[in-house]
């Protein structure tokens, strides 16, 4: 998928675990920087590509994406499996463990739980790829879904744009209007205050 799927997808998924979990009082500050998290895991896994989003932004990062794409064995390997999804989750809750006392009003643990979000939408999202994802790595086999390689998805063509995207939109619409009251309240009592 293309980065603006996984971005959507990441923030679609969040979405609804906050409708369906209950969630603590937050802080804007946890809210705000949760939904930045969520979206950094929603293209973190892409770091083993060196044409990710993360890299084009920085003057260099070319030459980082090349590095960090063979350390970590090319793209869709370990950062597209269960393993590499959990060590790079682990590396996160340990940065925002050290981060936490220069911003101790955030609830790291709520970052870090959308940052995992967007994580695992990343790896469900490829699945639908033609390519598949190695969840099971270090089983080297790709799985997708719908199991016939030949229905799934070529990232960046009509499927992606004319049916997964418009369908991520019509999920956000219906969350956002059969929510509504739930996120008003959660906006207002949590955020607001």
């Amino acid at each position: 998928m293309t980065g603006r799927t996984h971005d959507l997808a990441a923030i679609t998924l969040l979405g609804l675990v906050v409708v369906v979990a209950p969630i603590p009082a937050v802080t804007l500050g946890t809210g705000l920087l949760a939904v930045l998290a969520n979206q950094i895991g929603g293209i973190a896994p892409d770091i083993d590509q060196p044409t990710a989003p993360l890299w084009r932004n920085l003057p260099i990062g070319g030459l980082f994406g090349k590095f960090f794409g063979k350390m970590l064995g090319g793209h869709r390997f370990l950062t597209h499996s269960l393993l590499g999804a959990g060590l790079l989750c682990i590396l996160v809750h340990l940065l925002l463990v050290f981060l936490h006392p220069i911003m101790p009003r955030i609830n790291i643990d709520l970052v870090w739980a959308a940052f995992s979000i967007g994580v695992l939408s990343h790896l469900v999202m490829d699945s639908f790829t033609k390519e598949g994802v190695p969840w099971l790595l270090p089983i080297p086999i790709k799985f997708g879904f719908p199991p016939l390689k030949r229905l799934r998805i070529t990232t960046g063509k009509w499927g992606e744009s004319l049916l997964v995207f418009p369908a991520l939109v019509a999920i956000d619409i219906w969350l956002c209007a059969s929510h509504y009251q739930h996120i008003a309240t959660l906006i207002h009592t949590h955020l607001v205050q």
